[in-house]
């Protein structure tokens, strides 16, 4: 059965990708971009099955609008998925307060806008699927991207609640962590503080992931979780992601368990007359 999606971020990266081969499948997309001229080969391709939107997720009043023609364009929604983001590198002393400000922006709060203006369309229809594009950046903090590692943490936060909100009206919710992939989050579409030599050794030892994957890679796994009856409520893509975050969590539980006899000693403390 054909989906309707919205994805905002369509003109490059996961949103290019994503974009295009639920186009070949079958399916229907309004798809967003800042500008909407790097869609015209999928319009010319796809036609009326394709929905180019201009859109700076930035702009809450225009995300809103956006979100509500898409619906009335299609006639319903099921997948909505947030993906228009980009990565600020910086340690957090090099950070300005335009740039930190500018960050949390898009990642955070245009995910946030278009979530709010998609809700009461999916509730009344009777559910829907809202996909949020985190990143392992949102479980694991990298040095040099706090900020991002802050935007995409508040993004998990604000899922977690929402998918306990929205359950009982048939709302399914799903975060994709992915790891680093051979996109353009790295290079064109990245934002840079200016570097203080203090911090020099850092950039020298930035993580080398190997082998990247391509957005393309990343099409299968993306169908098999908006396919699923029981999607999951979080999603790591890649190999490298994978390992990295089962093995932190791994190192959290066993700091936890060797730190429970002080935590409990928190604990409300009662006399023992």
């Amino acid at each position: 059965m054909s989906k309707t999606w919205f994805i905002t971020g369509a003109s490059r990266g996961f949103g290019r990708a994503w974009t295009t081969a639920a186009l070949e499948r079958g399916d229907r997309v309004a798809a967003t971009a800042r500008d909407t001229t790097t869609l015209t080969d999928l319009a010319d391709r796809f036609g009326d099955a394709l929905l180019p939107i201009e859109l700076d997720v930035d702009d809450r009043v225009a995300g809103m609008a956006a979100v509500r023609a898409a619906h009335q364009h299609f006639g319903r929604l099921d997948v909505v998925v947030n993906n228009a983001g980009y990565g600020h590198f910086g340690t957090v002393e090099e950070l300005t307060e335009e740039q930190a400000r500018a960050q949390m922006e898009t990642n955070f709060f245009g995910a946030l806008w278009i979530t709010q203006a998609a809700l009461p369309l999916l509730r009344e229809q009777g559910g829907g699927h809202i996909v949020q594009v985190s990143s392992i950046g949102g479980v694991v903090a990298f040095p040099g991207l706090g900020v991002y590692n802050a935007s995409k943490w508040a993004l998990e936060g604000l899922t977690e609640a929402l998918a306990q909100e929205v359950a009982t009206f048939g709302i399914k919710t799903t975060l994709i962590e992915p790891a680093g992939f051979a996109t353009e989050w790295a290079t064109s579409s990245a934002a840079h503080s200016e570097p203080h030599p203090a911090y020099q050794f850092l950039r020298d030892e930035q993580r080398d992931w190997g082998t990247i994957p391509t957005a393309e890679d990343s099409v299968e796994a993306l169908f098999a979780a908006v396919d699923a009856v029981e999607p999951p409520t979080r999603l790591l893509l890649a190999s490298s992601g994978y390992d990295l975050v089962l093995a932190l969590h791994e190192g959290r539980m066993a700091t936890w368990r060797a730190w429970e006899k002080v935590s409990r000693s928190a604990d409300p403390k009662r006399d023992a007359a």
